[in-house]
């Protein structure tokens, strides 16, 4: 009985989010349709044959979140105040976590209003930029990407990692902040 529930919940919810001409949803990719939160003017979109079980958020109007072909997430977060890239044959493990924005400014003077009954949120004072992720590359579970970060193709980041500048590409990087352990050998990118 509660998988039929679960199943007739998730119909609602894409239905619901399929009917807005910003959402593209490939018709072999499968997506958790109850854990996307859209704002009007936001953009989403997951390309053939991937996978997303985690949250998709976008934060305020106009927020895009592309994720590209044969590209499994795992139950993570994933939350755009402007623009999250992800590209084909990624992997994102369980528990990360991706932003593109600092959620609340640093100065209490502009935080305040981020509290209590507020209608909409100011992000003014929101550092905000923009983050992808290349093709090919396996972030690990419980890592951390965050704003303005771009991980190149194949590059690797290792579980409980907190990135924080460019990764480049085939690279290994782990820690908090993360840091460059090893390139990927050519035989075996």
């Amino acid at each position: 009985m509660r998988k039929l529930i679960l199943r007739i919940l998730q119909y609602w919810a894409q239905k619901k989010l399929l009917r807005h001409p910003e959402i593209k949803i490939h018709s072999t990719a499968k997506v958790n349709f109850r854990a996307v939160r859209y704002r009007a003017g936001s953009r989403f979109e997951v390309g053939d044959g991937s996978i997303v079980e985690g949250s998709l958020v976008a934060e305020r109007a106009g927020a895009s979140i592309v994720i590209g072909r044969n590209t499994s997430i795992g139950n993570s977060l994933i939350a755009s105040a402007t623009q999250i890239e992800i590209g084909d044959d990624v992997f994102i493990s369980w528990g990360c976590t991706i932003f593109d924005h600092d959620s609340h400014a640093l100065g209490w003077k502009h935080r305040q209003q981020d509290i209590g009954g507020h209608d909409e949120k100011d992000w003014t004072h929101v550092a905000i930029e923009p983050v992808q992720i290349g093709n090919k590359s396996w972030i690990g579970i419980n890592a951390i990407i965050l704003k303005g970060v771009q991980v190149g193709e194949g590059a690797v980041v290792a579980a409980g990692s907190v990135v924080t500048k460019r990764v480049p590409p085939w690279t290994i990087v782990a820690g908090n902040p993360a840091k460059a352990i090893r390139e990927i050998p050519l035989e075996e990118r």
